[in-house]
């Protein structure tokens, strides 16, 4: 279970000190797959890396499984069990994809081990298994590889920011039929997205919506979703109700 009790994340700009993140509170529970949504600059990637122990709260604590992590950094946590996947996936020149699986994993996985968690997110696994995780693959292939990694590390909690960022939109129908996918599955674990995009939301348990650093709802994908449809976008939805508090 992860649990964010009060959390605010500070940053000084300029002599003025800016509250990116401003005491947010939530719980999540095993078995769930929730998403936090909401406009660009309310705070939804800056929670990703303080949850995944990127970046360290200004003030608050960060729980998980009982135990307080908030000093701990992203090693520490990572060997607790949480995952974190980026916006923008690394490139490793002379690594290939077979290293980068067994390197996750924290073990020797076989090939055919290592071919199945690539078949599972839509690769064909000889096309990819003895390739180098370099500029020759596209937007797509790395954000899929690093879901793969993900699935092979078999975390209690898997943290995604923004998967949809900076690919097409062939890759989108695929990475959505990834997501399904690890909703069905899940088993003692919980996956947690950043994201704006309508059929991720859909396929979420819980909705987090986040703006001007705040929790604005947190609820049910019935409760919290219609209230979102209806605009271009979450995050136009999400814009909408920061103007209603204001």
């Amino acid at each position: 279970m992860l649990e964010l009790r009060n959390v605010t994340y500070e940053v000084e700009e300029n002599g003025k000190t800016l509250d990116i993140v401003r005491d947010v509170s939530f719980v999540i529970v095993p078995d769930r797959f929730v998403v936090i949504t909401g406009p660009n600059g309310g705070g939804k990637s800056t929670l990703a890396r303080l949850i995944s122990g990127v970046i360290r709260p200004t003030s608050g604590q960060i729980l998980f499984d009982g135990e307080d992590i908030t000093a701990l950094g992203i090693t520490e946590r990572a060997k607790r069990g949480i995952s974190y996947a980026m916006q923008q996936p690394v490139r490793f020149k002379g690594i290939e994809v077979l290293d980068l699986m067994r390197m996750a994993a924290g073990r020797n996985l076989s090939v055919a081990e290592s071919c199945e968690y690539l078949s599972r997110v839509g690769l064909c696994a000889r096309d990819y298994i003895n390739r180098e995780v370099n500029a020759s693959l596209s937007g797509g292939e790395l954000k899929r590889i690093e879901i793969a990694t993900v699935l092979a590390r078999a975390t209690r909690l898997s943290v995604f920011d923004e998967p949809e960022a900076g690919i097409d939109l062939w890759s989108f129908q695929s990475l959505i039929r990834v997501f399904e996918n690890m909703r069905k599955s899940i088993q003692d674990s919980s996956i947690l997205v950043i994201s704006h995009q309508e059929r991720i939301l859909r396929i979420a348990d819980e909705i987090i919506v986040i703006a001007d650093g705040r929790v604005k709802q947190h609820g049910t994908r019935e409760e919290v979703l219609p209230g979102l449809i209806g605009t271009s976008s979450a995050e136009t939805a999400c814009e909408r109700l920061e103007e209603e508090e204001n």
